[in-house]
């Protein structure tokens, strides 16, 4: 790998390769670290681990050099740092992989990876040498990426495999991986996971920001938990259970992560024929979702289970097929008009899709109900009338802090996840389409979502639930569709509503090339 052989053999050294005392930062109104204490060592996979909003994104921001500290002490290798930023970060070897990508959408993936650090000889650029460099990286990685693909051509996936073959290109002491696996498939994951541990064996620290227990567990040699700003505890992962690492993240102990759902379907409300969508990634789809029950759809990154649902909300081009909403066709779909037939969707990229990160929580939140009257004076908006709406709204939310006039790029994920859901609250909607509803979320925001969702089915609502988390879908539904390259491959109520039935499902082709 062309950065892998660069990093020479382990450092032996007994001194940390990071080294963070009382790293204080503060924003207006707000102190997000409060004189935090981290190390890791050559060599390490250590955990960082806390509520959205905790200071883990900030905390890795200043080991990044995107944000300087107000207060501590910053010592990498044998010297301390001053006044660190981006480019000297990747210049000493530190590597970040944020789960907001940094990739520039018009250029090609090459072009993206080289970016800053083209190779050249006098003022010509080798073009050749850093294709081949790019390549041989991206195979090495086991990727099945195109070096000459423009990045707003390619899937979230893809995106995310561009950003960790970036940090991997220059010489990495010091990796930080921010969620990296939330947009790759099994397969991919397993590579990432590979590449992990190759990376370890030659002495490179990694810093790795997850929610998920299972990669925890897989992964991590140690782990440090944060809340509120504050360093709770560094623990050795190998000792710790996922019950003192959940207690120890928020203050309390959470006994249910996934609520008992009451269900009680009644009539049909979203009816789906024969349904296709452009580029054939969803075809030929029979589904329906009844009021008062949750209907989920599972399946692997790419099988069309995202598609399915923006199509039904007017976001994907139907290319043939039927969506009945409550018994009556619903031809040429589309946003605005899918609300006032009373569905509401919640994107999986809450960035990209979802929210306007520059402007107020208020706005934000608002935005879904300004075609009605009571907001509207002969075209003029008023704010009052919004203001009132929306304060009792993010109060039912546990919205922290709960100022409304902050704007949304300030919140942590789970709280602007919040923000997505209050948007429900603000018209009467009767159908509403999830699309990985805890991707970027810690523990205790995903309760508080999947509470609201219990509402939502107690109410009477007609709830689809799109989830990569196999746990996640498999607890909330009751009943659940399997999709398969753009298939329903399964549908499951009841006793047959199990984890390896799913599997079996997403892996069926293979299992019957194994069987002939």
């Amino acid at each position: 790998m062309g950065q892998t052989g660069e990093v020479g053999t382990p450092r032996q050294e007994t001194e940390p390769l990071l080294h963070l005392a009382g790293i204080s930062k503060r924003f207006t109104g707000v102190l997000a670290l409060d004189r935090v204490d981290l190390d890791v060592r050559a060599g390490e996979l250590h955990v960082l681990f806390g509520e959205n909003g905790a200071g883990k994104s900030t905390l890795i921001n200043v080991i990044a050099g995107t944000f300087p500290p107000d207060g501590g002490t910053f010592r990498f290798g044998d010297e301390e740092i001053r006044h660190l930023t981006p480019q000297r970060a990747r210049a000493i070897g530190i590597s970040p992989v944020f789960q907001e990508f940094s990739l520039v959408p018009t250029m090609t993936v090459e072009q993206n990876l080289f970016l800053g650090r083209e190779l050249s000889t006098g003022s010509v650029l080798r073009a050749g040498d850093m294709r081949k460099r790019a390549r041989a990286l991206i195979d090495e990685l086991g990727f099945d990426l195109d070096p000459a693909a423009r990045v707003d051509d390619l899937s979230r996936a893809h995106q995310q495999m561009a950003e960790i073959a970036k940090a991997l290109l220059g010489k990495a002491r010091l990796l930080i991986l921010d969620e990296p696996t939330a947009s790759l498939t099994e397969r991919e994951t397993g590579r990432l996971f590979e590449l992990i541990a190759k990376l370890k064996a030659q002495g490179v620290g990694i810093i790795y920001v997850s929610h998920r227990m299972r990669e925890i567990r897989a992964l991590a040699d140690r782990v440090t938990v944060l809340r509120d700003g504050r360093h709770i505890r560094t623990l050795d992962a190998a000792t710790v259970t996922d019950g003192e690492l959940v207690e120890l993240m928020t203050g309390r102990k959470i006994d249910v992560l996934f609520p008992t759902i009451p269900h009680a379907p009644g009539k049909v409300a979203v009816d789906v024929e024969n349904l296709s969508v452009a580029g054939g990634i969803v075809s030929d789809v029979n589904f329906y979702a009844r009021a008062g029950e949750i209907t989920g759809i599972a399946g692997l990154v790419g099988c069309g289970k995202s598609e399915l649902v923006r199509a039904i909300y007017g976001l994907e081009k139907v290319t043939g097929g039927t969506v009945r909403l409550n018994g009556l066709p619903y031809e040429a779909a589309e946003p605005r008009a899918s609300l006032r037939q009373g569905v509401a969707y919640f994107p999986a990229n809450r960035v990209a899709e979802g929210l306007a990160l520059s402007r107020p929580i208020r706005e934000n939140a608002s935005m879904t109900a300004l075609d009605l009257k009571r907001f509207v004076t002969f075209g003029v908006l008023r704010q009052g009338a919004e203001r009132l709406l929306i304060n009792p709204i993010m109060e039912q939310l546990n919205l922290r802090p709960p100022n409304i006039e902050r704007a949304v790029g300030n919140l942590s994920g789970g709280n602007r996840q919040k923000v997505m859901l209050g948007r429900a609250l603000t018209r009467d909607l009767t159908i509403f389409l999830f699309d990985e509803p805890s991707v970027g979320i810690d523990v205790g925001a995903k309760v508080e979502v999947y509470e609201f969702m219990k509402r939502l089915v107690e109410a009477g609502a007609a709830v689809i639930v799109v989830s990569s988390e196999l746990p996640e879908v498999l607890a909330l539904s009751n009943r659940l569709y399997v999709m398969h390259h753009g298939r329903i491959a399964a549908e499951l109520e009841g006793e047959a509503k199990t984890e390896q039935n799913v599997l079996s499902s997403f892996f069926k082709d293979h299992l019957a090339e194994a069987a002939a």
